[in-house]
């Protein structure tokens, strides 16, 4: 059964809903996008944090900002309607992808150190 308001006699899209499904396709790409350059932000922010917490011989967890974390990010989540176990699944997926990517980094070698960072 076809829909008169999306499929003309022919059985073509109409161009309304073509136009519409390009215009919201683009918003999609540009989203998209923004996530990636977002994310490769985010992932040189971390990477200073792993290097200056390497630095300064700190621990390379924070167990309490991690779960304040996972708690602000759950609720930015129901704020914007978005299943807050999906947010931090995500959340969990960017730190292990993070974390397997080096950002926490060993401190940087000196002249004297001819073995570089830790692998």
């Amino acid at each position: 059964m076809t829909n008169s308001n999306t499929r003309t006699g022919t059985g073509d899209v109409d161009p309304a809903v073509r136009a519409e499904l390009a215009r919201l396709r683009d918003s999609i790409d540009n989203i998209d996008a923004a996530v990636v350059h977002m994310l490769a932000e985010r992932f040189k922010c971390t990477q200073q944090v792993g290097h200056l917490k390497a630095v300064h011989q700190l621990p390379p967890a924070d167990p309490a900002r991690e779960a304040s974390q996972i708690a602000r990010l759950r609720r930015l989540a129901e704020n914007a309607k978005l299943d807050p176990a999906f947010a931090e699944k995500l959340l969990g997926f960017i730190i292990a992808e993070n974390t397997a990517n080096g950002s926490v980094s060993a401190p940087p070698a000196t002249e004297d150190d001819t073995t570089g960072p830790a692998e």
